[in-house]
């Protein structure tokens, strides 16, 4: 499978999907109304199947490419920071609301996801869903690999001065857990916020296939079960596990 990172504007999605001649392109946490936005984030909340899934979708199967996008999410009255995958033929495959809220940006107007693992099977492969600052929290991660996910997928709002996140926890979470992650960040500025980009799809071996910069660019890089089961079978963090030792140390 061909990924690709979009590291720019909502407005400059559409020409980053149709350039990018890849089976899957991820967008950034929010990329839809912005994330450090305040009250405007209520606003223009839209459910999951709303107006603005329906354009997504339309962009997918335009271009026969699945699709990872951030946008906030109304439900029952209540917003989430939610992150969406529509698959080539514009079919939504999955939603994910980010679990662990970063401080009082998203505490103010988001509520928590209560569900810790959500994936769907795309083209061969187990895609799983995080946001941002989920993807600091080893526990989560490693719930993703030992539930069969391949191909993690975390787009972010990762702001300056935390570049280590993007250049040195993504790639050592890919390392121990042994799975493939896209980090799609953005690099814009909000307010006092300015987004540090760094965008990188990693492979389970540590490797950053692909690394963006600090300004607009689209990234891509191959992800493929053969190279997931190599490293699998020379770095065997999984198989070594010893559970009976940790019990209760997640409390």
């Amino acid at each position: 499978m061909k990924i690709a990172v979009h590291q720019g504007s909502h407005a400059e999605l559409p020409s980053a999907v149709a350039t990018s001649d890849a089976d899957l392109v991820i967008a950034a946490e929010m990329i839809t109304t912005g994330y450090h936005i305040g009250a405007r984030s209520h606003e223009l909340a839209e459910p999951a199947d709303g107006p603005t899934s329906a354009r997504m979708s339309a962009l997918a199967r335009e271009n026969g490419a699945a699709l990872v996008y951030g946008y906030p999410e109304s439900d029952g009255g209540r917003v989430y920071n939610a992150v969406q995958l529509i698959g080539p033929d514009g079919r939504r495959l999955a939603n994910y609301r980010k679990t662990h809220l970063f401080g009082d940006i998203d505490r103010d107007w988001f509520e928590p996801g209560a569900e810790a693992v959500v994936q769907a099977d795309l083209d061969g492969l187990r895609i799983g869903l995080l946001i941002c600052y989920d993807v600091e929290f080893p526990e989560l991660v490693r719930a993703h690999a030992l539930a069969g996910t391949e191909l993690l997928v975390v787009p972010t709002a990762l702001m300056s001065p935390y570049e280590l996140v993007a250049d040195t926890l993504v790639p050592a979470r890919a390392y121990e857990s042994q799975l493939f992650v896209a980090y799609a960040n953005r690099c814009d500025t909000e307010q006092d916020l300015t987004y540090c980009g760094r965008s990188c799809v990693v492979a389970p071996t540590g490797e950053v296939l692909a690394r963006a910069g600090s300004g607009p660019e689209l990234i891509s890089a191959d992800v493929t079960r053969d190279a997931l089961v190599a490293s699998r079978l020379e770095n065997t963090h999984l198989a070594d596990r010893r559970p009976d030792l940790y019990r209760g140390l997640s409390a």
